[in-house]
């Protein structure tokens, strides 16, 4: 729960409130914290995680959040980075046939964290490894809310009179306008393949431009 949920939001989302040693305590630990933060958590958590505990991440950076959990976990634990990837928006209508990426880390608990999440919650489970998650991530994500500020920034836009393909580009818009800003800071700042990605972007975007001016000055003249 964030910390402005409350007590309250905590009921309303059927989850109970409990300090941090009595959650760092439980057989499977699940770190929803900004990678920013993650470091932090990590060392918060380390002397109270039992031995043989599962210790996963959520985030959307795979490479920082495995070299963080690896170092700064007890030897005593499993670890596994995982990213689902889906927000709420994607997820209204529940999870099952979504995809997650699973990345064991340490020990055997990535493989049984994957078997889980697809027979239990109908996931499919994509088990990669950080590298690789974050080069692919880098484009998918990355280009994604690229595009998506551009729009938002360009706003407002025709809403009457579209096309299904500026819709459809409208919906994507609207399924990652609402990400917290770390999300964004995360995708776009700490994955080491998303300045590369944004570079050919803006290369290619930039090329275009250039010959549409020229195009343009042709026919005027």
């Amino acid at each position: 729960m964030c910390e402005s949920s409350g007590p309250q939001g905590a009921r309303e989302a059927g989850a109970r409130l409990g300090s941090l040693a009595k959650a760092a305590a439980c057989p499977v630990v699940v770190l929803a914290a900004p990678v920013s933060k993650l470091a932090e958590v990590v060392s918060a958590i380390g002397p109270h995680l039992r031995p043989g505990a599962l210790v996963l991440d959520v985030g959307s950076v795979k490479m920082v959040a495995a070299r963080i959990m690896a170092e700064g976990l007890p030897d005593h634990v499993e670890i596994v980075a995982t990213h689902p990837l889906f927000g709420p928006q994607s997820a209204r209508s529940g999870v099952r046939g979504l995809k997650i990426a699973v990345c064991p880390i340490r020990g055997r608990g990535g493989w049984r964290a994957a078997a889980f999440l697809c027979k239990h919650l109908g996931l499919d489970v994509i088990l990669t490894d950080p590298e690789a998650h974050d080069r692919a991530v880098a484009s998918v994500q990355g280009l994604t809310r690229l595009i998506a500020k551009v729009f938002v920034e360009m706003e407002p836009l025709p809403t009457r009179m579209t096309t299904k393909s500026f819709d459809l580009l409208m919906q994507a818009v609207g399924m990652v306008r609402h990400d917290a800003p770390e999300v964004f800071d995360a995708i776009e700042r700490a994955n080491p393949y998303a300045a590369d990605v944004r570079r050919r972007f803006f290369a290619h975007a930039s090329r275009l431009e250039t010959e549409l001016s020229a195009h343009g000055a042709d026919a005027a003249g």
